[in-house]
């Protein structure tokens, strides 16, 4: 197959002509392809793999919660089959772009462009996602965090497609949260964004937490001391307390036009805190009920 648009509808089809031209873009929904591109015409060969069969939609198998590569930002918050754990991806979802960007932009194109302010992967990475990589000689998983290799960089693989993204089932008792910064509520670029999962047990104690941190960095990072000094604590106290200046000294932000590096980096644990001190007080409230 030749042309400079191509759109497959078989994935080894697709990974052929891939292999072959290794240089070919891929697109899956376009949303950030495009805007960049409109003067002048764009001379990109693309590889748009929106027509593979397959690759969208969301299931559970085996312990595992499958997102195909090319299921959009409305299916994910529309899914109401996922558990309280996605509650997070789910309100990411709802903060890309604006309905129409959500109807057609993509997971994968969200990942693969690899921007620090990508909404969906800090509700990812706190899921413990991994990325599943077809190639013409199969297929290999990697953690989220080993795929995003810094700025707008990946360990995507010439020749290879990214098909999925694979999370473990979570205990239904677990839950997620995201909180975004911005300068209004839709069509922005986050200033700073975070995302969280915590898992009780029976008595109300955290047994594990996720906390990561998106837009103050080169990729989007786990915050893994706070993570440890949040378990063992009980739900019924405001979690948010506990966050110090110390638990976000991973985060390296930048001044850019939209915010400073200080205000990035306040902004952070300003959110990071009220999202646990959220969360808390939603398990408080289920109990209550």
């Amino acid at each position: 197959m030749t042309g400079p648009y191509i759109r497959p509808a078989d994935l080894s089809v697709a990974l052929e002509i891939l292999t072959a031209e290794p240089d070919r873009r891929i697109v899956a929904g376009g949303t950030d392809h495009y805007p960049a591109r409109v003067q002048p015409m764009p001379e990109d060969r693309i590889l748009d793999v929106t027509g593979i069969a397959g690759l969208r939609g969301i299931s559970v198998k085996d312990g595992v919660v499958r997102i195909g590569a090319t299921t959009t930002w409305s299916d994910i918050r529309n899914a109401a089959s996922l558990p309280p754990a996605f509650d997070g991806l789910k309100a990411a979802a709802a903060e890309v772009g604006g309905r129409q960007i959500q109807n057609r932009g993509t997971l994968a194109g969200n990942l693969c462009n690899a921007s620090p302010a990508a909404d969906g992967i800090p509700p990812l990475l706190s899921l413990d996602a991994q990325v599943v990589l077809n190639g013409l000689s199969g297929a290999r998983r990697l953690p989220l965090s080993d795929f995003l290799t810094g700025y707008r960089k990946t360990a995507r693989a010439a020749g290879e497609l990214l098909t999925a993204v694979e999370v473990p089932l979570p205990q239904a008792a677990n839950r997620g949260g995201f909180l975004k910064l911005g300068a209004r509520h839709y069509l922005v670029i986050s200033i700073a964004m975070v995302a969280a999962v915590l898992k009780p047990d029976a008595s109300g104690r955290i047994t594990q937490a996720a906390v990561s941190v998106g837009a103050c960095g080169p990729v989007a990072c786990r915050l893994s001391e706070l993570e440890a000094a949040l378990v063992g604590a009980d739900l019924a106290d405001d979690l948010g307390e506990r966050v110090t200046d110390a638990h976000l000294a991973v985060l390296s932000p930048i001044d850019d036009p939209r915010a400073s590096a200080a205000y990035r980096r306040d902004a952070a644990k300003t959110l990071v805190r009220r999202l646990l001190t959220e969360l808390s007080a939603g398990f408080s409230a289920k109990e209550a009920a």
